[in-house]
């Protein structure tokens, strides 16, 4: 605690989690006042069960969801619900996907390519398509690059070939329009919420297997109402405005170019609250020492393992040059997110390039 007070910190990793808004401390806070077990049928389980009901009803309301909603414990598991249990034979997914969706697909998953700019390379979808019938796994936004798929376009072509979608929606809930696919996956703590509460939504529970217990079948265990409405509470305030994150973005591409920075996926659509950029001949583990000393928090957007850095599988996927993946870091904004914290990172990203330069 005492490296965290000794300068004030500026925190820019939103997309790996981002704080609690006051609106969901408050909606736990009266969650945690109705203790007991939504599964018990007493007066005290009833009032937590209204409480969880209310959650789920409120969730699909924001997102404009007309089917179910299963409550799980994040995206990954949301994701993992839907990648073993979907009544159907073959299994495909996007060559960008979080490591959580090649990991439950299972090894007999097909890879689907994408162009250089991150988007699916859609002929190749097709094929797969053309040959069995499939659950396609799809991610909305990358959570590295900020790449969006076209992803109403893509269900369209999943569904009219007969299988089924399931969308990775953890960076595009609660800020941009989700897509009509029969499986989504999504978390509160990317959006405002606690960590430790998800959700499956589920387009038709027939193509879903069942494993009984709790949230109709779907999922075993005591079910979270005080964290499923802080989520709730998180996604009806809406405190994303997508418009000004966009123009913050701008004004740290602009630096980051004038700096001799990369923008990596700078040419194709890109959620606002996510960038990667490239710092020429500074390795990306030496970025995140030096910004962390600044007081900066920012990611390198690739794993880490026994404290080592891991390549960027999604970066290798869009064939960017090693060079270039080796120094890259993602920035992530959240609702606070200032100009004055764009101008902080930027000062110390111009600092940094320019050391580099002269070394």
């Amino acid at each position: 605690m005492a490296v965290l007070n000794s300068v004030q910190r500026l925190y820019l990793d939103h997309a790996a989690t981002t704080p609690v808004i006051p609106e969901a401390w408050t909606a736990l806070q009266r969650g945690l006042e109705a203790w007991a077990n939504p599964s018990s049928p007493h007066a005290e389980g009833r009032a937590a069960r209204a409480l969880l009901e209310e959650a789920r009803s409120t969730i699909a309301d924001v997102f404009g969801w007309r089917h179910d909603v299963i409550f799980t414990s994040g995206a990954s598991e949301a994701i993992e619900i839907a990648a073993t249990r979907a009544k159907i034979a073959g299994r495909a997914h996007g060559s960008t996907e979080h490591p959580i969706v090649g990991h439950t697909m299972g090894e007999g998953s097909q890879l689907i390519p994408v162009y250089r700019n991150g988007l699916i390379d859609e002929a190749a979808l097709g094929a797969i398509l053309a040959a069995e019938p499939a659950l396609v796994a799809i991610q909305h936004v990358n959570n590295e690059t900020g790449v969006i798929q076209p992803i109403d376009r893509l269900v369209a072509m999943i569904r009219e070939a007969g299988s089924l979608s399931l969308a990775d929606c953890a960076q595009s809930a609660g800020k941009l329009p989700l897509p009509d696919a029969d499986f989504i996956g999504a978390c509160a703590h990317k959006l405002g919420g606690p960590p430790g509460i998800g959700v499956l939504l589920v387009r038709d529970f027939g193509t879903l297997e069942a494993v009984g217990g709790q949230e109709k079948g779907y999922r075993r265990g005591t079910q979270d109402a005080p964290n499923a409405l802080a989520f709730a509470a998180a996604l009806k305030a809406r405190p994303y405005d997508m418009d000004r994150l966009a123009a913050l973005r701008a004004r740290l591409e602009s630096e980051v170019n004038e700096a001799g920075g990369t923008v990596i996926g700078g040419d194709a659509p890109r959620i606002p609250t996510i960038g990667a950029y490239a710092m020429p001949g500074v390795a990306s583990a030496s970025q995140l020492v030096q910004f962390d000393l600044a007081g900066i928090a920012v990611s390198a957007g690739s794993a880490c393992s026994s404290g080592a850095m891991k390549a960027s599988h999604v970066l290798a996927a869009m064939e960017v040059p090693a060079e270039v993946a080796n120094s890259f870091l993602r920035i992530s904004f959240g609702p606070s997110t200032s100009e004055e914290d764009v101008d902080r990172f930027t000062a110390e990203w111009r600092r940094m390039a320019a050391r580099a330069k002269a070394a």
